[in-house]
């Protein structure tokens, strides 16, 4: 079994979520009491934020680089990035250690069901720049997003509650509602394109198929670890 790199932490509610998927994923197929081989470095999010808020990605991408070293140090043959918004800096993380990126193992998920027009749920960068959208766009997916209000709302939720364990039913309201107007305008299934959101919302709460990103990745993750 090959050892897998994550770099945890944006936030750790959903790096949670990542070391158990992966480690249920290689039970699965193994069985017994078999588990995954994780390196985990978890980075502190409140370092991260504010480079986020400032625009300056590259000292946001030295940040992630340097975990990714980390990783490399420790064994990892390949790394993660557990959120789907730091796939901004990808580039940087990849120069160090080869990159399973999120929107692709996504992609793949997508183009499997017949999927090509899809809602985007996720904070302002995911939703706004391309970095994300245009990567599911090479894999000929085309993406829908809230309206300006819905995006700022939806972003709020995810640092002020989720990211702090909070999950309130006011804003699974809003997302419901959200998925549902997304619905409507031509998207047969929506991406949970913020590895928090599934924390909040379920298959109970829309009328579309979901796609979790965070188990998507951890899945791909296990694949790649238990592959010839």
């Amino acid at each position: 079994m090959k050892t897998i790199g994550l770099i945890g932490g944006m936030s750790w509610e959903s790096t949670v979520v990542y070391y158990q998927e992966i480690n249920r994923s290689v039970a699965r197929r193994l069985g017994g009491v078999h588990g995954a081989r994780i390196v985990v470095d978890s980075i502190d999010f409140a370092e991260l934020v504010p480079l986020q808020q400032r625009g300056d990605w590259a000292a946001a991408g030295e940040l992630l680089a340097g975990s990714a070293r980390r990783l490399r140090a420790a064994g990892a043959g390949i790394v993660l990035i557990g959120a789907n918004t730091m796939h901004k800096v990808a580039a940087d993380v990849q120069a160090v250690l080869p990159l399973l990126h999120i929107a692709d193992a996504t992609a793949a998920r997508l183009r499997a069901g017949g999927h090509t027009t899809v809602g985007l749920l996720g904070t302002r960068y995911t939703m706004e720049q391309d970095f994300y959208t245009g990567r599911l766009a090479e894999h000929g997916i085309a993406t829908l997003v809230p309206d300006a209000g819905g995006r700022e709302r939806i972003h709020d939720v995810i640092y002020d509650e989720l990211c702090k364990g909070v999950f309130a039913e006011a804003s699974r309201a809003l997302y419901r509602e959200e998925m549902a107007r997304l619905a409507a305008r031509g998207a047969s299934a929506i991406v949970l394109g913020c590895t928090e959101i599934g924390l909040l919302v379920s298959r109970d709460d829309c009328t579309l198929p979901l796609f979790d990103t965070a188990l998507i990745h951890a899945q791909a993750a296990a694949d790649w670890a238990l592959a010839d």
